[in-house]
């Protein structure tokens, strides 16, 4: 079985990635296996 990825080479930076049940986290996690270098970034208690 060949193993496509599309995003080899790429970039993509996602935020609001903090939960491990998020829509940040499960796009984070798809465009990994896709081929790209995926950088998260949560920030939790910014906001005052």
């Amino acid at each position: 079985m060949t193993t496509s990825r599309p995003l080899a080479g790429q970039v993509a930076l996602i935020t609001g990635s903090g939960s491990g049940s998020g829509i940040g986290f499960a796009c984070a996690r798809r465009l990994g296996l896709l081929g790209a270098r995926a950088y998260s970034r949560a920030l939790r208690g910014a906001r005052e």
